[in-house]
């Protein structure tokens, strides 16, 4: 087995890394990313030292939970049913990411705040879910649903500036169903 390679977790080791990565999730989006890591163990219920076996400092474990945040959302988005009308497609996938983004900028600002440099931890997934909103962009304009002279980089800041947005409307459904309403209106053709 050469250096670079991981040995699998043991069962039991797979477990309490899920649990750990669950409940850090849960504790980081309900109470913020401030949250010290001794009470994240005792919330799921192992050892400090587990924990850090697992995640050697905190920005390691904002960094995993970060990654399988997005790994999530590119793998809800490529179940989206294949057999939806283009535009349909693309807005229930920019839904998707919006939704499931939300307290990434906290995330990414703690990161940054230690010297991690998010965008290079999160690259794989994040060019997962581009290339799938992406292909779903081209899909719904050939179809002659969205706005021909959208392209990729103002769709990836029509998704940072939505997600941002929603952050700041909080728990107000009906805002948020009307910030889409004029996000989608505004991505169709004229």
């Amino acid at each position: 087995m050469s250096g670079t390679q991981e040995r699998p977790l043991r069962a039991d080791a797979a477990r309490n890394r899920a649990r750990l990565l669950d409940t850090a999730t849960q504790v980081f989006a309900t109470r913020g990313v401030g949250v010290p890591t001794e009470e994240i163990a005792r919330a799921a219920g192992v050892g400090v030292g587990t924990l850090f076996r697992h995640f050697p400092t905190k920005e390691a474990l904002l960094e995993a939970v970060m990654v399988r945040k997005l790994e999530t959302i590119a793998t809800q988005a490529a179940q989206l049913p294949a057999d939806s009308a283009p535009a349909e497609a693309f807005f229930d996938c920019f839904r998707l990411v919006v939704e499931q983004s939300a307290g990434k900028n906290e995330f990414a600002q703690a990161l940054a705040a230690a010297g991690v440099d998010a965008h290079a931890a999160l690259r794989d997934a994040g060019a997962a879910i581009r290339a799938q909103l992406t292909e779903l962009l081209a899909r719904a304009q050939r179809a002659g649903a969205l706005r021909p002279e959208l392209g990729p980089p103002e769709l990836v800041a029509l998704l940072i500036g939505a997600t941002t947005t929603m952050e700041h409307l909080g728990d107000d459904a009906a805002a948020r169903e009307r910030i889409f309403a004029v996000l989608f209106d505004g991505l169709r053709p004229r």
